[in-house]
């Protein structure tokens, strides 16, 4: 094959190639513009004016463009918040002794429902029921030999600091016997909070020292929930907020609550953030450990929300087609603010627009006129031709 032959055969696939490129590649109208070629393309104008049976760039022999359209709905996210919290008691306590000694009695038992300062056990009080009667004893000696004294200042045989000294005795001896009472009365264990008890770890004629736990006791007149919520929830929650929380061992079953405490910081290797909510629990039905489903609602935020096959990609990114009432083609760029299934939100300036084109992309054209597959001034037509020909 001579050279000639070689350089035409070269050019031809060169030109039909750019002719593909220019059909069916989505940016090849701006490429062409920036290097001041876009009169190749034909002014969609003429094409849609061309005569019949002549082919036109749109649609083909004079007939705009045909493709299949989708409605461009609306899509809310960032509206619900689902979390998984463990409950525990409003109050929880290990009781422990005050001082060392050998465990006599309980007056609980598990299970048990106690109120603040109610006795639960008692260890061994011999000693310091002794150290109280002899406190009382010398209380009562320093309180006879003060009145003694008063009796003899009165006659002037006593002199006035005699009568201070022995007031300041009775003073050192009161207290000593209080001293003597508190310690007896720290022998008897008795509940910080009012609650429940839970099981006892020890038994009646233990050792027990001030570090060992005698019981457990927890107010679960409320359950505290917590759980964490990915940053972006962050600004959105308050203080006495409402919530809905599930307990997922009694399926069925929703609680309703309020946020009682936030974290001052979002955890920066989790990127969430640590909230506490209070479930009411006067039928004692739940329990502390129990997991719970924890949801929130929030007004969120609205996208318009298009078909994932309505989505190009072009020298500029993202971009749609989208259709004005005369059903003319309008290329919007867009931004993708989340990829669903069947749904892609996104962001752009698309007017009042209804429609965005789906299938049959490739033969769009800026401001050119498409027919929409299914569309029913598109059958209009179609009838009255067929009645013509009848």
């Amino acid at each position: 094959m001579s050279f000639w032959k070689q350089l035409a055969s070269a050019l031809i696939i060169l030109a039909v190639a750019a002719g593909l490129w220019v059909k069916f590649f989505p940016g090849s109208n701006e490429v062409l513009a920036r290097w001041g070629l876009d009169w190749i393309v034909p002014d969609p104008a003429v094409a849609t004016s061309a005569p019949s049976g002549t082919p036109g760039p749109a649609g083909g022999f004079g007939q705009p463009a045909l493709v299949i359209a989708s409605q461009i709905e609306t899509s809310t996210i960032n509206d619900r918040l689902v979390a998984i919290g463990t409950g525990k008691a409003l109050n929880s306590v290990s009781v422990t002794p005050f001082s060392s000694g050998r465990l006599t009695e309980f007056l609980v038992q598990s299970g048990s429902q106690v109120e603040a300062g109610d006795v639960i056990a008692r260890l061994d009080s011999e000693v310091e029921e002794i150290a109280v009667e002899r406190a009382r004893l010398a209380l009562d000696d320093a309180e006879a030999r003060l009145n003694r004294v008063r009796s003899l200042r009165s006659s002037n045989t006593a002199t006035a600091v005699q009568v201070t000294d022995a007031e300041r005795d009775v003073n050192n001896a009161r207290l000593a016997l209080q001293d003597a009472e508190v310690t007896l009365r720290r022998r008897s264990i008795t509940a910080p909070i009012s609650g429940t008890v839970g099981i006892l770890p020890v038994s009646a004629g233990n050792y027990v020292a001030t570090q060992t736990v005698i019981a457990t006791i927890e107010d679960r007149s409320q359950l505290v929930v917590d759980f964490w919520v990915p940053e972006r929830f962050a600004g959105m929650i308050s203080i006495g907020q409402s919530v809905t929380a599930s307990s997922l061992a009694r399926a069925g079953e929703a609680y309703e609550g309020t946020i009682s405490a936030l974290d001052n910081q979002v955890d920066p290797q989790s990127r969430t953030l640590h909230v506490q909510a209070r479930l009411p629990n006067e039928e004692d039905r739940l329990s502390a450990g129990m997991s719970f489903e924890v949801s929130m609602r929030f007004p969120g935020d609205t996208y318009p929300s298009v078909d994932p096959l309505a989505i190009q990609w072009g020298t500029e990114g993202a971009f749609i087609w989208v259709l004005d009432d005369e059903r003319k083609a309008k290329r919007v760029n867009v931004k993708i603010v989340q990829r669903n299934t069947e749904n892609v939100l996104i962001t752009g300036d698309i007017g009042e627009a209804e429609r965005v084109v789906t299938q049959g992309i490739h033969s769009v054209r800026e401001g050119a006129t498409v027919r929409i597959v299914g569309d029913p001034q598109e059958s209009r037509p179609q009838a009255a031709l067929s009645t013509t020909n009848s």
